[in-house]
């Protein structure tokens, strides 16, 4: 059998979990994933993985070995694509994952300039504002947008930075007042995203340092558009992408908060898992999406 095979059947039974999402993400049966395996374990005289009903995981010895196949296939992929970049241009699949409200106002009109410019990449976008995870559905890259920590097995590179704002419609501010200070928020409805473990605790960094308040509200929601168009219609405050509120600024529907308190640094980035190689076209995406993303804020959590 091929050793390599061998080796892509372990590590993604390890980062599955189990035979059959390892099947799933080879395009190759449970058995045959399973006789790779079987095979590699006979051929190192040791045991890498350790089988229950219930679920599969590595052995000591096996997640030692692991760690060396990530950088053995990393090396191979990378070689393989130093060779191919020298003889080819960028051409086949190029699966992108990507939020939602991103995706519509600033990764569609990217993804169909970059598809002229490379016509024979074929790109596939798919957009939500579900948790990460980096492993799903084969994606080449995902983007996601914020301050937030992922995964050691993750590599990030973040591209462009996006301030948040605190704001709210006018009609709120009459009816409620306006917060002076961070702490302030305690008392209003504060709309937060509801899909992080953090979404409803929101920073400030002032003359007296930095702050951090545990929100609460009469909405909380995985999409920034949903919370906006609540804010504008007087439901409550909200701390969103600058792009997401640039507009509703400049007509007056929504007012800038706590002029004296700065929200923390967001980023878009782009991510993908650390033992998947770079093909050229997933270089080539993420320098373009680094130079062509508009010089004003262009993110979403």
């Amino acid at each position: 059998m091929d050793k390599f095979e061998c080796l892509r059947a372990f590590t993604q039974v390890v980062e599955q979990g189990g035979f059959a999402a390892a099947a799933r993400q080879m395009n190759l049966s449970r058995s045959a994933v399973n006789k790779l395996v079987i095979h590699l374990e006979q051929d190192l005289g040791v045991k890498l993985l350790q089988r229950t009903t219930r679920c599969v995981t590595p052995t000591p010895t096996g997640l030692a070995f692991y760690d060396r196949c990530l950088q053995i296939l990393t090396d191979l992929a990378e070689a393989e694509t130093a060779v191919s970049q020298t003889q080819a241009e960028p051409k086949g699949l190029l699966k992108i994952n990507a939020p939602m409200s991103f995706g519509i106002m600033h990764l569609a009109p990217l993804v169909a300039d970059f598809a002229v410019l490379y016509p024979a990449v074929r790109v596939q976008v798919t957009l939500d504002d579900r948790p990460l995870d980096p492993f799903e559905a084969g994606y080449d890259l995902h983007i996601r947008i914020g301050e937030r920590l992922y995964p050691s097995n993750l590599v990030v590179h973040p591209i462009y930075p996006t301030p948040l704002v605190l704001c709210a419609a006018p009609a709120y501010a009459a009816r409620q007042g306006l917060p002076q200070t961070p702490a302030d928020l305690r008392e209003h409805s504060c709309l937060h995203y509801g899909y992080l473990s953090t979404g409803n605790q929101w920073r400030f960094t002032g003359a007296q340092g930095e702050e951090t308040i545990a929100v609460t509200g009469v909405l909380c929601s995985n999409n920034g558009e949903v919370l906006r168009s609540a804010a504008i219609r007087g439901l409550g405050l909200v701390l969103l992408p600058q792009f997401l509120v640039t507009e509703a600024l400049a007509a007056g529907t929504l007012v800038p908060l706590l002029p004296g308190y700065q929200p923390p640094q967001t980023w878009v980035q782009v991510l993908y898992p650390v033992n998947r190689h770079l093909s050229i076209k997933v270089k080539l995406f993420t320098a373009f999406l680094r130079d062509h993303l508009a010089p004003t804020p262009t993110a979403e959590p």
